[in-house]
């Protein structure tokens, strides 16, 4: 057996903003994906990840939620009879690991399950955020439910606020030099930590006020540029953004990359920004010469997301 693919994901704008409800877009990346398959000789990775199924099945079996009508039954069964998550998405990279399994299980033992065959409605997604995000916090003790979502539905999804998401159109990949990039940190990142962190700093009147004036609305700005097709004004904006960043979120961004992330600024070859929660992981990239940019950059491992 072997299930349908879920695809990594980015949220190319919107980290930590929209855990204060502001916007962010998240589109999916079909580089790296999963499926849930069945074997009766497990080893290696499938038996790890069989074991790690086991866990969050005990976790939705304690959930008790009515929000989430799971077959728990045949989850159980399938994992005795040797189920694992297939999945090429490195973990801890910020691109959506733990999301592609939360919307595979959902996929496959959900009763009443919202599909994106359906009129994809406000409440619809919403509904489908709510029972993502009570699944997904097993991974991250906290979790919005979007990185599932845009997993599951495999479109890109745009967040106006907490209560207010749609399904979007971004425009197609132009013949342009510009580029969005990962950039590999070669370190594991992990989310929770990251967000502590940030919940911390959300007690300071000044950095919450930075986070509504500054930071959101870069950001906003930035999400404005990009659906719109506005490279200029989007790289213009990012540069912005990533200014920012280096200013207030220095513990999520790796201590030998601080020079880096000002080099982009000061040159204009490159732009970076978190990916994620940060700590870690992939880094995302924004420049208007990519061939430059990789030359730059011929260091580190570069991956190609989006033309511009």
């Amino acid at each position: 057996m072997k299930g349908p693919l879920f695809y990594a994901k980015i949220l190319l704008f919107g980290e930590y903003g929209i855990i204060k409800d502001s916007k962010g877009l998240a589109i999916p990346y079909n580089s790296y994906q999963g499926a849930l398959k069945i074997s009766n000789t497990l080893s290696g990775e499938a038996k790890i990840s069989n074991k790690k199924l086991n866990e969050f099945y005990i976790y939705l079996s304690d959930l008790n939620s009515k929000k989430i009508e799971l077959r728990l039954d045949e989850l159980k069964s399938d994992i005795e009879k040797g189920i694992y998550f297939d999945s090429s998405i490195p973990q801890g990279y910020g691109v959506g690991s733990s999301g592609a399994l939360v919307a595979a299980i959902y996929d496959k033992y959900a009763n009443n399950k919202i599909t994106v065959l359906e009129n994809l409605t406000r409440d619809k997604l919403l509904k489908l955020k709510t029972i993502f995000s009570q699944m997904e916090s097993y991974f991250h003790g906290r979790s919005s439910g979007l990185d599932p979502l845009n997993s599951y539905l495999s479109i890109p999804i745009l967040i106006k606020s907490k209560n207010h998401l749609e399904a979007t159109g971004i425009p197609s990949q132009k013949e342009g030099k510009g580029a969005v990039f990962l950039l590999d940190s070669e370190m594991v990142g992990e989310t929770q930590p990251m967000v502590n962190i940030f919940m911390n700093k959300m007690k300071n009147e000044g950095f919450r006020r930075m986070i509504d004036q500054d930071f959101a609305r870069h950001t906003d700005a930035c999400i404005d540029n990009f659906l719109y097709g506005d490279v200029k004004a989007l790289l213009k904006n990012t540069k912005l953004l990533s200014k920012v960043v280096i200013k207030h979120f220095k513990p999520m961004i790796p201590n030998n990359f601080h020079q880096l992330w000002k080099n982009g600024i000061e040159s204009n070859d490159f732009y970076l920004k978190l990916c994620g929660s940060g700590g870690g992981g992939y880094i995302l990239g924004f420049t208007k010469d990519f061939d430059k940019a990789k030359k730059v950059l011929s260091n580190y491992n570069l991956e190609l997301v989006y033309r511009l």
